[in-house]
């Protein structure tokens, strides 16, 4: 139960739902306790006008009985529901809490936790995880708690009449819950291996959804459906393994109950013949055998509910104990996990920002933006490894100044997107220092860091939504007149304001609805307003037609404007003016030179030049081969 008291920790600003719930529990509870004692009353009441010694006005003290039977009845159906409500309110907040709470942790995760998982699997373990914790919660508030205040009485009450009867219902439940807990262990084995198959299986059908065009085009829907039936089947062989066991030791634990049970009986039956008990004492005392009996029973279900919750809790607290990226102090206090002052980013001790050795100096607190500096993207002996052992870059050391525009070229696989992620921040390197104005990147907030560069990416990642909202993911502050300009800018504008809504246009999932030209030129619009000083231009038109490109690349052009620019291109007519082109070879800066100092040097640069003036199909093909178009 450790995770379901994380849950209620977690989740504590929902005390006064708590309270109520524990208020109206009790009510309910005390107003189904009188209903014994009055049906005691009304039968030793009629057996005493059976046996002619009843006294005073018997019709008149059997009505007051059953009003005041109508009494607590309504008291206790109207506090259940009431209760019932407070719980059900509990767990939609509990579920807003704990999902949004889910969402900030993944937001502030580091890139290398999402390139182990896949997509569906993350989404399946949030709802799985958070709808079981959230349903026992809720059985638990709105039917459980209640009965369990109500055994609890029974036994004080029984035990008043007759101590046999009461400690025999004291045995039932923890004998009943020891015996339970001999099944718990296996049961959650299976059922974490349930969840992984459901999982996975949510995770292949995100992906087949997303990729519906590339199934379709490969006919790969019966090998889908196959991988999809075939997850769920595993969980149908691990179910039938599960059950078998649930439930045989289940009819082990109903045969105890029933044994107790007929022992109470018993002893109730015998003690009514005798005399021991009056048969207002009997009726009392079944109708509170069945009160206690009814949450015995129903224990199964609590338990099996329960062990759900703990198996789904359990991956969600997975989930939450994963390291976060060194600082996402909106984030993590948003998940009430902000560090500690010692655990966040290092502590900065330094000279200026901007030397190439010696002590380091953090940004001054509270600016929105890094002061330029002469040197604006700085690596000084970075090396860097996705997996420990295999370096995908060596020892690699450029500077690009202010205002500069930059190229990388290497074969594909040699190390350029990985250059732009330890620039962004979703990795660090293993070794050497990169910098950025100046400042180490390591002593520089992420969401700072962030703010200094724009990137726009090979694949437009455009959002469902509007062309509008799209632009101004940049700046959310954006005016309508700065969306219109950078549209403008972007050669955007023409086709947008085509669309019969204009800037209201929505886009469809991913920008189903648009051209690849038009997404690629509202992803520059999108980096305009951004309006970072350092720019990124990963592969932006190497996935264009001729005609697109042209229109894509001229919004770049003017992107480029007054912007320290980084270019990683497949098509080398890109980077032709460019001032400076770095050559990576293996993982090693191979070059640095203009493009007409290495257009002659015999590099990488030079190689693929002479690939692209080639006529013949064999170099076209090995130009291609080593990520470059014509």
């Amino acid at each position: 139960m450790r995770s379901i008291a994380l849950i209620l920790r977690a989740t504590r600003v929902l005390w006064p739902f708590y309270l109520g719930i524990i208020v109206c529990s009790l009510i309910a509870t005390a107003a189904t306790l009188v209903i014994p004692f009055v049906l005691k009353a009304a039968t030793d009441t009629v057996v005493d006008v059976v046996q002619g010694t009843a006294v005073g006005n018997v019709i008149t003290t059997v009505v007051w009985l059953a009003v005041a039977l109508l009494v607590a009845d309504m008291v206790s159906s109207t506090v259940q529901n009431f209760g019932g409500y407070l719980g059900d309110v509990m767990a939609a907040r509990m579920r807003q809490i704990l999902s949004t709470r889910y969402f900030a942790k993944l937001l502030g995760l580091p890139q290398r936790y999402f390139d182990n998982q896949v997509t569906g699997s993350i989404i399946s373990r949030l709802t799985r995880s958070i709808s079981e914790t959230t349903g026992f919660l809720n059985n638990f508030a709105n039917n459980f708690f209640p009965m369990l205040l109500t055994v609890v009485a029974v036994l004080v009450i029984s035990a008043s009449y007759s101590w046999p009867i009461a400690v025999l219902l004291a045995v039932v439940f923890p004998i009943y819950v020891g015996l339970t807990a001999m099944t718990s262990k296996k049961w959650q084995v299976l059922e974490a291996e349930k969840n992984e198959q459901v999982d996975l299986a949510g995770g292949r059908f995100a992906e087949v959804v997303g990729q519906i065009n590339v199934v379709k085009s490969f006919t790969s829907e019966r090998r889908e459906l196959n991988i999809f039936a075939g997850r769920f089947a595993r969980t149908v062989v691990t179910t039938r393994d599960q059950s078998r066991y649930w439930h045989l030791m289940d009819a082990a634990r109903r045969g105890f109950l029933n044994v107790v049970f007929f022992g109470i009986y018993v002893i109730l039956f015998v003690g009514t013949a005798k005399g021991t008990f009056s048969v207002g004492d009997m009726v009392l005392l079944i109708q509170l055998v069945a009160m206690a009996k009814a949450p015995v029973t129903m224990m199964s279900y609590l338990i099996d509910t329960t062990q759900r919750a703990i198996a789904g809790s359990k991956d969600y607290f997975a989930v939450m104990a994963e390291p976060a990226d060194r600082d996402e102090p909106l984030l993590l206090a948003e998940t009430d996990t902000a560090p500690s002052a010692d655990t966040g980013a290092p502590a900065a001790t330094a000279t200026a920002p901007g030397a190439a050795s010696g002590a380091r100096q953090a940004p001054p607190s509270g600016i929105d933006r890094l002061p330029d500096g002469a040197a604006m993207v700085e690596l000084d002996g970075v090396t860097f490894a996705y997996d420990e052992g295999v370096d995908v870059l060596r020892d690699v050391s450029f500077t690009v100044r202010k205002g500069e525009r930059v190229a990388l070229v290497s074969e594909s696989g040699g190390g350029k997107t990985t250059l732009v992620s330890l620039l962004l921040g979703f990795y660090r390197p293993t070794s050497g220092t990169l910098r950025v104005a100046g400042y180490d990147v390591a002593d520089v907030p992420l969401d700072l860091l962030r703010r200094q560069v724009a990137v726009v990416f090979q694949e437009a990642s455009l959002f469902s939504g509007t062309i509008r909202e799209n632009i101004a993911y940049g700046r959310e502050d954006a005016s309508d007149a700065e969306i219109v300009e950078a549209a403008t800018r972007a050669h955007a504008h023409g086709f947008v304001s085509a669309f019969g809504a204009g800037y209201e246009t929505t886009i469809g999932e991913r920008g189903l609805k648009l051209s690849g030209g038009q997404k690629q030129r509202i992803a520059v619009a999108r980096a305009m307003i951004k309006d970072a000083p350092v720019l990124v231009l990963d592969e932006a038109t190497s996935a264009l037609d001729t005609k697109s490109e042209r229109l894509v690349q001229a919004g770049l052009d003017e992107l480029m404007i007054d912007r320290t620019t980084i270019i990683i291109a497949h098509r080398l007519s890109t980077i032709s003016s460019v001032d400076t082109i770095i050559t990576l070879r293996d993982g090693r800066v191979d070059e640095v030179g203009s493009p007409a100092e290495l257009a002659v040097s015999g590099g990488i640069y030079s190689e693929l030049l002479a690939l692209q003036a080639s006529s013949s199909l064999k170099d076209r093909k090995r130009l291609r081969k080593l990520g470059f178009m014509a």
